[in-house]
């Protein structure tokens, strides 16, 4: 056995541990605010953001150290700061580049795990209406950054005489439309067509029509 290997081995784990615990704390703060509460970039202190937030400042300076740690945070005097960088990823709904809400998928894999070992060891099938609630969630708020930023602006345009056909309005089915986050851009950004989003997954639908009435 290569000694150095199994080091360099153990090296790389004890980091991926250490990627999905930080993980789990993205996801605790995109859920309680947390960020969004230190996206004005200036510095605060655990109780002053506990107090923001209506949460137990004891935890909420563990997650602050923790996301220091990781460089998600940066410690400012007494308090921490949330860099702009990290407030377009981590704090701001309308940017391309926001992430933090994905973190759902992971947490779905975890909250799923007897599903998963039960399809490993029978059929391998596992239905996407059967993943914990969270997967949906999470997968619609990884793409959605993408579709608003890229879908009108630049992948339809790319498609020779798409946009043509759009404008001059005609029919469009989104097929498996999920929460209607694609459905929604594309119909916002061309009024003369009527789209129609499409899936099999009925708690998914039932989001996509509220989504769309508020639309």
């Amino acid at each position: 056995m290569d000694e150095a290997k199994l080091q360099e081995f153990m090296g790389k784990f004890v980091t991926d541990i250490g990627g999905g615990y930080m993980m789990a704390m993205v996801l605790i703060g995109d859920e309680l605010g947390l960020y969004k509460a230190m996206a004005d970039n200036y510095p605060v202190t655990a109780d002053a953001l506990a107090a923001r937030c209506a949460c137990h400042t004891r935890l909420v300076r563990e997650w602050l150290d923790a996301n220091a740690a990781a460089g998600y945070l940066e410690r400012a005097g007494d308090g921490y700061r949330l860099p702009p960088e990290q407030a377009m990823a981590l704090a701001t709904d309308d940017s391309p580049v926001f992430v933090a809400p994905g973190t759902n998928v992971m947490a779905a894999c975890f909250m799923g795990i007897e599903k998963i070992l039960d399809a490993f060891r029978g059929d391998g099938g596992l239905p996407w209406g059967e993943h914990h609630h969270r997967m949906s969630h999470g997968v619609e708020k990884s793409f959605r950054p993408g579709y608003q930023a890229n879908l009108a602006t630049s992948w339809l345009p790319a498609l020779e005489g798409v946009v043509a056909k759009l404008n001059a309005g005609g029919k469009v089915a989104d097929v498996g439309c999920g929460h209607g986050a694609s459905t929604i851009v594309m119909a916002r950004a061309y009024p003369m067509s009527r789209f129609f989003g499409f899936d099999f997954h009925p708690p998914s639908i039932a989001v996509a029509e509220k989504r769309a009435a508020a639309r």
